[in-house]
C-alpha cells in the first residue's frame, strides 16, 4: 500500500517525530511519501555537538528551533522555503535508484534538469539544492532530505556558524557546499508547485496514493515522540563528548577554567587561576561538576562559590 501525507505543522519538533513515527511503525510492504514545511529551525543530525554546529545565543535571540533527527550527516537550516521529503518504507520496497529518480522526475516536471553528486546530493551545475540522509529501524529503511526552493540562503552562516571559542570536540563536523534555490532556475517557483509535482512523481513510480490512516494510537505515540523531541535530554544532551575553555581576568585574578562535558552535562571542572586565594579552584569546581551545559545553569552554579560566585557567575550568564 503506498500512502502520502502533506505535514498541517510548522513545528520541527513535531514534523520530525511524526517522522520517527512512520519509521517505527509502518507496516510490511507499506510505503509513505512525507512531506513537511518547518518554520525557522535548525536540523542537526543524530551525532552532532550543537555547541559546535551552531551559535546558540543567535537562535535564542531570533526564536529560531534547534532540532535533532534520528539520522546522521551535517547541520542544515529550514525555512518556509525548504520542502522536505521522507520516504520510508519496509526494507523489501526500499531502492535508492528509484527514490533518486523520483527527485529527479519531479523536477524534470518543474523544467529542471539536474544530476546526482556522490550518494547523498543532487546538485544543477555543481550547486547543491538538496542534501539526504538515511536512517534504518528494524525492518524499515528513511531516506529524507531537503529541496531548497526559495530559502533565505544568506542566514545559513548567521545560524550554522559557531561563534569562535575554544571548544574541542568528537562529533560530525557538517561540511559547506555551494547551494542554490531551485527558483532560481524555475522563475516563479512556489513550494506548493514542487510539493506537487513531488507527489505525481511519486504516483508515477508507486500508483496511487492514500492518506495515512491514523489511529487514537497512533497520535498518542506521536505526541510522545513530540515530547522526547522537544526535549532538552534529546536536543542537547546527545551531543558526544566535548571539551570547553574559557580565559578572564577577574578581579580576584586570572582563570582559566576548563569544563569536560559528557551527554550535555560537566562531568568534570578544573580551574586555574594565580589567585593568591588557593582555595578559589575547589569551589568553583565543586559547584559545577554535575551540572547540565548550559548558559544559566552554570551561572547559578557558578553564584554558589564562595567569595567569587557573583563575578564568575555574571561573566558566564553575559560571555557564554
Amino acid at each position: 500500500m503506498q500512502y502520502f501525507l502533506i505535514s498541517p505543522d510548522g513545528d520541527g519538533h513535531k514534523n520530525l517525530a511524526r517522522d520517527e513515527f512512520f519509521l517505527n511503525s509502518l507496516r510490511p510492504g507499506d510505503m509513505i511519501l512525507y512531506l513537511y514545511i518547518n518554520r525557522n529551525a535548525v536540523i542537526i543530525g543524530r551525532n552532532q555537538n550543537p555547541w559546535r554546529e551552531c551559535n546558540l545565543n543567535q537562535l535564542d535571540a531570533d526564536g529560531v528551533q534547534l532540532v535533532r533527527r534520528v539520522s546522521g550527516g551535517g547541520a542544515v537550516y529550514h525555512d518556509q522555503g525548504n520542502l522536505n521529503f521522507s520516504f520510508i518504507c519496509s526494507e523489501d520496497r526500499y531502492s535508492d535508484a528509484e527514490q533518486t529518480g523520483i527527485i529527479l522526475k519531479t523536477l524534470e516536471k518543474l523544467g529542471i534538469q539536474a544530476e546526482v553528486s556522490g550518494r547523498n546530493d543532487i546538485t544543477i551545475e555543481g550547486r547543491k539544492f538538496s542534501g539526504n540522509a538515511y536512517c534504518k529501524r528494524g525492518d524499515n529503511r528513511q531516506r529524507h532530505g531537503t529541496l531548497l526552493v526559495n530559502a533565505q540562503l544568506g542566514v545559513f552562516d548567521r545560524y550554522l556558524n559557531a561563534p569562535k571559542q575554544k571548544l574541542e570536540a568528537k562529533g560530525v563536523t557538517s561540511v559547506r557546499a555551494r547551494v542554490c534555490n531551485l527558483c532560481e532556475y524555475a522563475p516563479g517557483l512556489t513550494v506548493e508547485r514542487t510539493a506537487r509535482a513531488l507527489r505525481e512523481a511519486y504516483e508515477d513510480v508507486y500508483g496511487p496514493a492514500s492518506d495515512y490512516p491514523y489511529t487514537p494510537e497512533d497520535t498518542a505515540e506521536i505526541d510522545r515522540l513530540y515530547a522526547h523531541h522537544q526535549s532538552w535530554e534529546w536536543r542537547m544532551g546527545e551531543a558526544p563528548h566535548f571539551d570547553y575553555t574559557f580565559e578572564n581576568r577577574f578581579p580576584w585574578g586570572m582563570a582559566q577554567l576548563c569544563l569536560s562535558v559528557e551527554n550535555g552535562s560537566v562531568v568534570k571542572a578544573k580551574l586555574y587561576t594565580d589567585s593568591l586565594d588557593t582555595g578559589i579552584p575547589s569551589r568553583v569546581e565543586a559547584c559545577l561538576a554535575g551540572v547540565r551545559f548550559e548558559k544559566q545553569a552554570l551561572s547559578d552554579a557558578a553564584a554558589k562559590a564562595e567569595d567569587v560566585g557573583e563575578t564568575l557567575s555574571a561573566y558566564i550568564l553575559g560571555k557564554m
